[in-house]
Parts: C-alpha cells; structure tokens; sequence
C-alpha cells in the first residue's frame, strides 16, 4: 500500500478520470490504473467502478479516499517535522489563510519572516474557512490564519489579533440603509464572514434582498459601487474609507468582534511553532487569552 497509490486514488477521487489523474500526477494513464488495481487488491474490495466511458469510486472507495487523504497528509506533517525539528530555520512550513488574512496581513507577516528565515520552505493556500479548517484536518497544512477554528477539527490556538467587522455602504447607499430592505453584497458559500453576515441578519430578523460575490476584494468593490451593504473587516477597507467610496454604517450590535487566529494542529512542527514566535512579535498580535 504505497504512498503512490494512495496519490493515485485520491487524484481519480479529485479530477472524476484516469486521464486527468495522470496527467495531474504526470504518469501514464496505464500507470494510475495498475495503481487502483493494486490499492484495491491490498484493501480487498472494489475502490472504482466503471460509468460510462470512464469510471468513479464505489461507495467503499469514496470512504477509504478520506483516510488516504489524513494518510497522505500525515506522512507529508511526518517529513515536515523531521526536517524542521533538526533544523528549523531549514525546514518547510505550509500556510493557509482565508482571503481577508491573505490580502490584509499575511503579506507583512511574510515579508518579516522571510527576512529573517529565508532558508525555510513556504508555500501558501488562500481560500474559504471551510475549506482550509477541512485542510487542517486532513494535516495537508500546518498552520490557518482565519477565524475561530471549529469544533470538531483538532487543533490549537496559538496567537490572536484583534479583527472588527463593519456594516459598510456607499456613502449614498448609506444615508438611507435599512436593515431589512438595503440589499446586501454577500461572499460565497464557505467563507466565515458569509456564515457571520447570514447569522447576523437571522439574529435581527432582517431579510435583505442578497447579491453574492465571489471574493472579498468584489464585495467591497461591488458595495463601494452602490450595489448595497456588506459585512466586512475594518482592516479591509482602509483605503476605501480614506477616499470616500464607502462609509461605515451605526447598525445594530455593530461593530462584531471576531479576532483573527493563528490556528496550527496538537503538535505543531517546530518550523511552525518558529512562525508562531514571530508572529506574537508582530504589531496586534499576542498570545490566546488563558482561561
């Protein structure tokens, strides 16, 4: 049951055809196949099934793709923090940080660091909580930036900066907004401001007319062009302030604290725990609260 197999499986489960799994892997399309055969052999039941022209996992191959997945992503954390624990400043680290984080504070944070350990081996992922929380899980990264991680997914809180999310307008949008009719500028499903804005109306009963928006960078563009109100990070929209295109509106219960975190998994590499130490010497950030 070789790590290449398992690559195998999850690339099928992933991109739904042999083709496109061999040429994400770059191997030969015969070369996957006698890969599931012999995954499918060891586990002693059938992973893939033929539709069509094609084929897709059986009902059994779609549950052994999630614990390929946490396998694959173990032995990745494994080489991780081999290499890290003998030598830190040497080692790799893989960050994660929602679309605010990424465009507002990660960009400085990496700078910084870089600066001081450019030695160590980086890589990025930017997208939605819900994706990246699953990514944690699954240890196929080593540290988030976002929100409050959600219960269920193993992982520990490591540093915390204060984030305020606002109610914001064109200033003409602001002047008459309503908080039942001023239509609202949404993000996509997935992301936790999108989950904090629909909570936030439910919580004050207001069924707003909805515009969804694909990234935060098109929500406060959509809504500094008039298009209604949107939620967002203070830290997002300082320019937009300054210049006048958006105005902060006094809406109820507003503004909604809701602190950036570092989050990392139980046992973080000690290339990740050498990010957490410059990051709590970063401006605004500091360590979790005790209780």
């Amino acid at each position: 049951m070789t790590e290449s197999r398992l690559r195998s499986l999850l690339a099928l489960a992933e991109t739904g055809s042999v083709r496109a799994a061999a040429q994400r892997l770059y191997v030969t399309e015969s070369a996957v196949s006698s890969a599931i055969t012999a995954l499918a052999r060891d586990v002693g039941v059938p992973l893939v099934q033929r539709a069509g022209r094609g084929v897709r996992l059986t009902p059994a191959g779609a549950v052994y793709v999630g614990y390929a997945r946490t396998v694959l992503g173990l032995l990745e954390q494994g080489r991780a923090a081999a290499r890290g624990e003998a030598n830190p400043a040497r080692g790799s680290l893989r960050l994660a940080a929602v679309t605010t984080a990424a465009d507002q504070i990660l960009p400085g944070l990496l700078a910084g660091f870089r600066d001081r350990w450019p030695d160590v081996e980086l890589t990025v992922e930017v997208g939605p909580s819900r994706h990246l929380w699953r990514r944690l899980a699954d240890h196929d990264v080593d540290l988030v930036l976002g929100g409050r991680p959600p219960a269920g997914v193993p992982s520990q809180v490591l540093a915390t900066r204060p984030n305020d999310l606002v109610v914001v307008a064109a200033p003409a949008v602001a002047e008459t907004f309503s908080l039942g009719t001023t239509p609202w500028v949404m993000r996509e499903p997935g992301s936790g401001t999108r989950a904090t804005a629909e909570a936030y109306l439910t919580e004050h009963g207001a069924g707003p007319p909805q515009l969804v928006l694909g990234s935060n960078g098109a929500v406060i563009a959509g809504a500094a062009a008039g298009l209604g109100a949107a939620l967002v990070s203070r830290d997002a929209i300082n320019d937009e302030l300054a210049a006048g295109r958006l105005a902060i509106i006094d809406a109820p219960g507003t503004p909604l604290d809701r602190p950036w975190h570092a989050t990392t998994a139980p046992a973080p590499t000690a290339t990740t725990r050498l990010f957490v130490t410059h990051l709590r010497q970063a401006p605004n950030w500091h360590a979790p609260a005790t209780r």
